[in-house]
């Protein structure tokens, strides 16, 4: 598939918190069946949110949160129509530029298993064998930055 045209995404308020949750809710929540309450686990408050725009309309999101002084790329979710058009490698590279401006030298994520070759394409190395996250097998992988 193409790249989506004028693809954005940089880092926003909280004041666009709520269109994050939106995205997050849409990919997450209704497409993936995920349980709403562990999506909303109150850490997003403390987090840089991120989100990839399209012709000025929001089509994903991502959150940056440092936790016991890691880098975490969390809850990344891109609309099914804009998926394999580079918004994700946008999201990413906007999350990676930001941990970099702090200081960090590396970026971990839980990885959807299904998603696992679009992070290795990115350079994000499998750290442990899969777990389940949310009913969901997932693969800890790490970026050194």
């Amino acid at each position: 598939m193409p790249v989506a045209h004028n693809v954005s995404a940089d880092a926003v308020g909280l004041e666009n918190l709520s269109i994050c949750l939106a995205l997050r809710r849409a990919v997450f929540v209704d497409e993936q069946g995920v349980d709403p309450a562990l999506d909303a686990d109150g850490l997003d408050d403390g987090a840089t949110q991120f989100l990839a725009w399209a012709n000025g309309v929001p089509i994903g999101t991502a959150r940056l949160r440092i936790a016991d002084g890691t880098a975490k790329a969390e809850r990344v979710a891109v609309l099914d129509d804009f998926r394999g058009r580079g918004v994700g490698l946008a999201l990413m590279n906007a999350v990676e530029a930001s941990a970099r401006a702090q200081g960090h030298r590396s970026v971990l994520v839980h990885a959807q298993q299904a998603v696992v070759p679009f992070y290795e394409r990115l350079g994000y190395t499998a750290t442990e064998d899969a777990f389940d996250e949310a009913g969901i097998p997932h693969r800890r992988m790490r970026k050194c930055l």
